[in-house]
This record gives C-alpha cells, sequence and structure tokens, in this order.
C-alpha cells in the first residue's frame, strides 16, 4: 500500500546465480551491483522511495518530504502502508518490520536478530530486550520511532545483538538517493545544505575534479575565481575565466552532482547504499558505461535504474544483477528467463527480442 504498490511487491538480492564472472558485484551471497530496466510508470523510482523510507524515521539526515506525498496506494482503502526489510550483517540476520499511515506517522514496529524479537510496540504494550536497555521507560513519545528511542535514550552493553544493532544504524544513517534529473534532489546522508563548489574547494578536489571530467570526455582546465562574494569553480580559458555553472551543459552539471558524492563514496564507510535514479539521463552511452566502473571501483552497494540497454552486456555486471521491473513485480534477468545464460550471450540483445519477462 505505498505509492504505486497497491499488493505487496519484493525486492530480492539474495539470490544470486553463482557465475563465475563480474564476482566483485557479489558480496556475501547478497547483489552488490544493480541495475533496473522497466517501462515508464512501472515504479523505478517509487522503489528507491520505498527502500529509503526506513531513514525518515530513523537519522536526522537530510530528507525530502515532498517526495513522499500521496503516501497510500490510490486503489488501496486501508490507511497502514507496510514495510519489511532484511538485512545480513556479521553473518546475522535482521529483519525490520513496521506500518505507517505517512512518512512520519508509525503504527508498529518490530525489531529481531535471527529471529530473537528484540524491540516491538505489540499494540502499544513496549518489548525491549536489548541488554542495556532494562531500565528504559516503556512509554514512547508521538511518532517517535521505538529503535530511535532504544538507541538515542541508552548504552548499550557490549554483545554481538547489540554490535549488530549498532551496525545497522551506521548503515541506515550512510544510506544515499539521488537523481540526476532538474531537481537535483537527494536523500539522506547531509544535514543541511551544501554548495557543491564550495565543498569541492574545501576539500582540495578541484584539480581532481578536471581529470576527472576530462576521463569523462569533457576537455577543460579548471581554476578557482572570487565571483558572488564567494570562491567558485570555473573554466579557465586562459585569458578568460567563466564560472563553470554559468556556461556548463546538463551533461556536465549532472557529471559535477556525481562527482560532489563521489568524494563521499570514495571515503571509507561514508556510504553504505547508494541508489542514483535515471542516473545516466544526460550522459552519453560511454559515459555511463564508465560511471557504473567507477562505481564499481569503490566496492559501494549500490542500485541504479535506468533506460539505457548499452550497458546492458556481462562485460560490465552479469544476468543476476539486472533486473526488470513491471508494477507487479521484479526480478533478475536470470530469473526472468527460462534459457540458461552465460557469459558470451549478448543480454541486450535478448533484452530487446523480449525474452525477459519479469512476469
Amino acid at each position: 500500500n505505498f505509492k504505486s504498490f497497491n499488493k505487496k511487491f519484493t525486492l530480492d538480492l539474495s539470490n544470486p546465480n553463482g557465475y563465475n564472472f563480474n564476482e566483485e558485484s557479489i558480496k556475501n551471497g547478497i547483489v552488490n551491483n544493480a541495475i533496473v530496466y522497466g517501462k515508464n510508470g512501472v515504479g523505478k523510482s517509487n522503489l528507491g522511495l520505498a527502500i529509503f523510507d526506513i531513514v525518515s524515521h530513523l537519522t536526522d539526515n537530510e530528507s525530502k518530504d515532498n517526495l513522499y506525498r500521496n503516501y497510500q496506494n490510490a486503489q488501496n482503502e486501508s490507511m497502514e502502508v507496510g514495510f519489511h526489510y532484511e538485512f545480513l550483517f556479521n553473518s546475522k540476520k535482521i529483519i525490520y518490520e513496521y506500518k505507517k499511515t505517512n512518512l512520519k506517522t508509525i503504527i508498529s514496529e518490530k525489531f529481531s536478530i535471527d529471529g530473537d524479537v528484540l524491540a516491538d510496540t505489540n499494540q502499544g504494550n513496549l518489548i525491549i530486550k536489548f541488554k542495556g536497555a532494562q531500565s528504559l521507560k516503556k512509554e514512547l513519545p508521538n511518532n517517535l520511532s521505538l529503535l530511535k528511542y532504544i538507541k538515542n535514550n541508552t548504552v548499550l552493553d557490549k554483545n554481538a545483538n547489540n554490535n549488530v544493532f549498532l551496525a545497522f544504524f551506521d548503515f541506515i544513517e550512510k544510506m544515499l538517493f539521488f537523481r540526476s534529473l532538474e531537481d537535483r534532489i537527494y536523500i539522506e546522508l547531509e544535514r543541511g545544505l551544501t554548495i557543491i563548489d564550495s565543498d569541492i574547494i574545501k576539500k582540495d578536489n578541484v584539480s581532481d575534479l578536471e581529470d576527472f571530467l576530462n576521463t569523462s570526455g569533457i576537455k577543460c582546465r579548471l581554476t578557482v575565481i572570487k565571483a558572488y562574494d564567494q570562491e567558485i569553480i570555473a573554466f579557465d580559458f586562459g585569458n578568460k575565466k567563466i564560472p563553470l555553472f554559468d556556461i556548463a551543459s546538463q551533461g556536465t552539471i549532472a557529471l559535477m552532482l556525481f562527482y560532489y558524492w563521489l568524494q563521499r563514496i570514495r571515503e571509507t564507510s561514508k556510504i553504505s547504499f547508494l541508489f542514483i535514479d535515471e542516473f545516466d539521463a544526460f550522459y552519453h552511452h560511454k559515459l555511463s558505461n564508465l560511471i557504473v566502473k567507477k562505481l564499481k571501483e569503490t566496492g559501494v552497494q549500490f542500485m541504479l535504474t535506468t533506460h539505457n540497454t548499452s550497458i546492458m552486456t556481462n562485460d560490465l555486471l552479469r544476468p543476476d544483477c539486472y533486473f526488470i521491473m513491471n508494477s507487479e513485480q521484479i526480478k533478475t534477468f536470470s530469473k526472468s528467463s527460462q534459457k540458461e545464460l552465460r557469459e558470451a550471450h549478448n543480454i541486450e540483445k535478448m533484452y530487446r527480442a523480449g525474452l525477459f519477462n519479469a512476469k
């Protein structure tokens, strides 16, 4: 009952096919690099918003509440929207499920590790079994997550379950959603607003940005100038220096946004999970290929949505990392065809021929 998802909709990253190529795209039996395809209007953007709903009530990071208007599915009469997440930390399985009526209003929560329920609202009767949280008052403030209440008001004892609980929170706080469309929207990770130019200059990465743009096919020289009462990045034409954002194309600006986040992705443990919606909306197909390779090099777990089939190749990922989605379900290519897919297959040609079906 969330946005375009009237009924239960499941995304499964835990069932790879055991291919012996591009093995770095799978970590601990879980898909680490995923690209999602589907027709317009099937809900690819809403899939990202569903995944990131969890950060809205567990963190204080920057978010875009306007993206979560029309929270319930228009064809569903229920006011309850349900979410079920499964995570794997240190070989321990976390299940976190909750219900809401809107982005901020939680009805119920339940949290377990390896089947042991450690937190549960249980219709208002709070269950808290974390060691070190025994003295916590069993009175939950309105619209506050039980898990957030536990984390913010206790110093948990050091044990396996508590360490996994803290690792879970660390992961959620480092999730990032953004898209390179006109609105330049992003969700989570940052508190407050940051000017892209100032951030790159502050990190002393202008030279690295220049190398990145040149590698991406944008031949240029960059410099830092004083303009608009601040330091900004400019194109250096010798006798003339022109502010980058004054004359940059949409594609170059989209690359700047990507580079802004790439700085953080490269930093150890800065980002845990990355979702980029329409990641290559302004990119040439060769640049799209380069961006995926850059992301793979970082090791971050990522999911991208696109309509670009030129990057649909076993040279880049593998059939259990490409997903096809419709309004009812999402499956990997390897689970969407009765044909056994091999490294030598041209999966783009097969996709265009209609051989993959999410149903």
